[in-house]
This record gives structure tokens, sequence and C-alpha cells, in this order.
């Protein structure tokens, strides 16, 4: 039971980018389009989830033994950039239109703080293997869900009758900020 209620809490109640803000770079950049949300999601989760993996059991097999745990934010940005050229190489070579269309909000899949805030999270607040995997499959899970919507959205902006100067970013501010107090309602879900 604990398990559903991280994995739905990580998902929904505290989504990565309605509760903290983190990734808002490719949430406004590449939410234009339904195909570059997907793409994007799905590298973010690849990411987040091996790179989570990686880190934890470097923290607990290598830095904690030797008693380095100090160096935990430099290992995990190292472990982070190292998957994120793996994608771009792997996107570059196998899906070119897709890896054309992130253009360089892939990269910037390295500075995205959502995924660096996830590995942190697993140690700081002392989970298991097993809450590590459900932790870092719902957080990339909601981070994608909500990059759906506000494309979805977006789509429909595309045709709706917006004052010129909310047009772009500033009715996608508006949007994502309803979009907050929507999902802050279900704060007693669980």
């Amino acid at each position: 039971m604990e398990s559903i209620t991280l994995f739905i809490s990580a998902v929904v109640i505290n989504n990565i980018i309605l509760t903290h803000f983190f990734g808002m770079c490719p949430f406004l950049g590449v939410s234009k389009k339904m195909s570059s949300a997907v793409g994007m999601g799905l590298a973010v989760t690849f990411v987040i989830f091996g790179s989570s993996l990686l880190t934890y059991g470097l923290y607990y097999l290598v830095l904690v033994p030797l008693q380095i745990e100090f160096m935990d934010l430099l290992t995990f940005i190292l472990v982070i950039a190292a998957f994120v050229q793996f994608v771009e190489m792997f996107l570059k070579k196998n899906s070119p239109a897709l890896y054309k269309s992130l253009g360089i909000y892939l990269p910037l899949i390295t500075t995205n703080c959502a995924v660096l805030y996830v590995a942190q999270q697993n140690i700081s607040q002392g989970f298991n293997l097993i809450e590590t995997i459900i932790y870092s499959l719902g957080v990339p899970l909601g981070f994608t869900m909500t990059l759906c919507i506000m494309a979805a959205i977006r789509g429909r902006l595309e045709s709706a009758d917006i004052p010129e100067p909310f047009k772009g970013n500033p009715i996608a501010l508006i949007v994502a900020a309803l979009m907050a107090i929507a999902f802050s309602g279900l704060g007693g879900l669980v």
C-alpha cells in the first residue's frame, strides 16, 4: 500500500513540474507538439530512472563504504551527464526526426534540475531500492503526463482567440498555474 501511495504521490500530487516547478524549460519549449512532448517524456524517464538506479548504487556501494558521502552531488552530476549523452547519441542515430524536434532541449536534460532532484531525494528520503525504483518511475511519468496535457492544451490554444500580449509562453504559464491549482486539489487523495 505504501508503494502505491508513493507512486501516486510522485505522479500526481507532488508533480515535479506543478509543485516544485522543476523542468520548466522543456515544459515550455517542448510542449507545443504532442510528438515532441512524448519524446521528451520518454527521454527524461529513461535518464531519471537509469541515473537514479546508478546513483543509488554508487552512493551505497562506493561513497558510503569509503566515507565520502560529501561527493554525492559531483558523482550524481557526472552520472546524469553520461546518461544524457547516451540518450542523445541513441536518438541521433535511431530517430533523427525526434532528435531534431527536441533540438536544444535534449542536451538541457543534463541541467534539468528534476533529474538531480530525484537522485538526491532517493538518498535524502532514505528510500530502499524498491522505493527508489517506484519514485524514479513515478516522477518522470508525472513529468511526461504534464507535458502531454500541456501539449494537448497548447494545440487547442493555437485556434483560440487569445490577446496578442498573451500568445506563446505567457498563456502557457497561465495554463500551468491553473493546472497547478487543479493538481493541488488532489492533495488529500492519499
